[in-house]
């Protein structure tokens, strides 16, 4: 049975780019064949690959690019790739049901007519971009009806890669400054209150009458930074006065180190209301900076900047360690749909430091505003643009990022109701490494494994 995509190309100038073909071929669900000797500089086992295209392959790829001929021979076809398409054309005249057979996949700028008839064969375009061209690829073997493969047995050229073709690209001895996605604290207030009530009505009824508060409700009690409360409220026969059950004055010291205590509030109940008074007073501060939020599936926000926010979209930051400043824009046009937006949903964490674990995430909008609703569409959106991205652009995103919020002198100020406010550092923690990582050098087209970002739905951002 045919169901196999063999994948002719020169090696080893084309080898990036068959990799990246293969594995995405894969991912589809597709049969895939690239010979893996001669990527590793090995012999070519010639009996192996005629009985591939001979038999088993119902289309006939080829990367064409200027590398298939010889340097300084005209047109003149490496013998090796010459010995495929002589096996391909074998396979055209045998089986003249066998529809558009011999595809070329065009990367370069070479010639169309590099052998003869290759300006009659069916070329699809990938020399302005790789994933506009997979995608026409893929278009084009659905409408050929090409079988798939179980998805489960589609990892072989994903494996190869990690295993031999990314040596090149490895662990290498050389100072590095990394930065990690803990964002810290650098001060807070000494303490914080946990005000009870007898009842649920009473702590509901304070809250509202503290609109201004920073803090929130939960059940008969209210957790803020501050222990004074207005508890003046509306009642069936005017003003009352609403008296407090309880209250606990929380050191946040005491819980960093840990602490037993049977009764309410409990280590754990004490740690999850401070966590939700950080992510509290973080996301008020957020939206008095006029940042839209999106709702993640597991019900964290995602935030980020509009062209109200942010009007001229661009943030200048500087590396630690470095004098130079960068610039870098969070918000730009995005293909035909609108704009995308940079964003970062934080998760309060009392360990290994007092802050916040960021996440970055990509948001695109039609208007520069609200969030497109289409799930499915952020998600496929999200994809395109973020497999092009590597560490370099993630990393300058986040502290351009961290950047725009600051409204101090190199410092983030989050108000808190009380005396002390809330400084964060303006930048996340970082650490020096003995090891560095080589990136590859173009980085625009090495997007070979790009893992699964979790689907999002999109709630209100109001």
């Amino acid at each position: 049975m045919r169901d196999t995509l063999f994948i002719s190309h020169a090696t080893p100038e084309d080898n990036a780019f068959t990799i990246w073909l293969a594995s995405r071929l894969e991912l589809l669900g597709y049969r895939v064949w690239i010979d893996k000797n001669e990527l590793l500089g090995g012999e070519k086992f010639w009996s192996d690959i005629e009985v591939t295209i001979t038999k088993y392959a119902i289309k006939f790829l080829m990367v064409y690019s200027n590398n298939i001929t010889y340097k300084n021979a005209g047109f003149e076809i490496k013998a090796g790739i010459q010995k495929e398409i002589n096996y391909a054309n074998q396979v055209i005249i045998e089986n003249p049901d066998l529809k558009d057979f011999f595809t070329i996949l065009h990367i370069d700028n070479a010639p169309r007519n590099l052998f003869p008839g290759a300006s009659d064969l069916n070329q699809i375009s990938f020399e302005d971009n790789w994933a506009e061209g997979l995608n026409t690829l893929a278009k084009k073997l659905e409408k050929d009806q090409i079988p798939k493969v179980n998805v489960n047995d589609t990892t072989e050229a994903a494996n190869f890669y990690l295993e031999n073709f990314s040596v090149e690209n490895g662990i290498v001895e050389k100072e590095e400054l990394y930065y990690t996605n803990w964002w810290s604290i650098k001060y807070l207030p000494e303490y914080f209150y946990i005000h009870q009530f007898t009842n649920e009505a009473q702590s509901k009824a304070v809250f509202d009458k503290n609109n201004e508060l920073v803090g929130f409700r939960a059940a008969n009690t209210i957790i803020s930074f501050t222990s004074n409360l207005d508890l003046e409220v509306e009642g069936r026969d005017g003003h009352v006065q609403v008296q407090k059950r309880e209250v606990f004055k929380i050191k946040v010291t005491d819980l960093l180190l840990g602490y037993e205590k049977e009764s309410f509030p409990s280590y754990r109940d004490s740690a999850n209301f401070f966590k939700r008074l950080l992510k509290r007073t973080l996301h008020l501060y957020l939206k008095k900076r006029k940042l839209f939020w999106y709702e993640l599936a597991n019900k964290d926000q995602a935030y980020y900047h509009t062209h109200e926010s942010l009007p001229s979209s661009k943030v200048e930051f500087s590396l630690a360690m470095h004098d130079k400043k960068k610039k870098k824009n969070l918000i730009g046009k995005h293909l035909d749909i609108g704009k995308w937006h940079y964003a970062l949903s934080f998760k309060p964490v009392l360990f290994p430091y007092l802050g916040f674990h960021l996440r970055s995430h990509l948001i695109f909008s039609e208007t520069g505003f609200g969030a497109i609703k289409d799930k499915d569409l952020q998600h496929s959106h999200r994809r395109k643009k973020g497999k092009r991205m590597f560490n370099e652009d993630w990393r300058d995103l986040l502290l351009a990022f961290m950047s725009s919020l600051k409204n101090g002198h190199d410092a983030i100020i989050l108000d808190t109701n009380s005396l002390n406010q809330i400084e964060m550092k303006a930048e996340p923690e970082t650490f020096l490494s003995k090891f560095g990582y080589i990136d590859p050098k173009d980085k625009e087209r090495m997007g070979v494994f790009v893992e699964e970002i979790e689907r999002e739905e999109p709630l209100n951002e109001s």
